[in-house]
């Protein structure tokens, strides 16, 4: 599993970042479609997520914290806005607070993640637009690049105990 690019482009309001995944693209999808495996990687190392809630349906909800090492909880939650196994999945991705509940002081972006076969092996690309440029600049800030990056780093781990479908 290698980053193979990180592009950011604030005239568009995205930062795609692209990765190559030694799995089918069946098997990658599961790395969202399973709480638990998404769990394992969602959450940038020393930041583990929990899924409290995961209803990949379109209009479903997905509501997750990571903890710091020192035990403080960073809420989120994503509502599904396409779901097209195994190929594509989109959200609207923002913040929350202790409760779960959207934090409207923080931007909602959007995720969109596609998975495309490469002869046997998977290129995800996870793409996320931020609805404006002080948004992206917020974000970017406070390390999504950085975090996005080191989270993904720990998907080699996951596809390498996990059997194949």
């Amino acid at each position: 599993m290698t980053v193979t690019d990180v592009h950011k482009d604030p005239d568009a309001l995205t930062m795609a970042v692209t990765v190559e995944l030694d799995a089918t693209v069946e098997r990658a999808w599961e790395l969202w479609a399973d709480p638990r495996q998404l769990e394992r990687w969602w959450g940038p190392p020393g930041y583990p997520a929990t899924f409290v809630d995961h209803d990949l349906t379109i209009g479903g909800r997905a509501n997750y914290f990571m903890t710091s090492p020192e035990g403080e909880k960073y809420h989120g939650w994503w509502e599904f806005l396409a779901v097209d196994p195994p190929q594509r999945l989109e959200v609207r991705d923002g913040f929350a607070d202790d409760a779960g509940r959207p934090n409207d002081d923080m931007p909602v972006g959007r995720m969109v993640v596609t998975l495309e076969d490469r002869d046997g092996r998977t290129e995800m690309v996870i793409t996320s637009h931020f609805p404006t440029v002080e948004a992206m600049e917020q974000l970017l800030a406070m390390g999504q690049e950085e975090g996005m990056v080191l989270a993904i780093g720990q998907i080699e781990a996951i596809l390498a105990d996990t059997p194949a479908p």
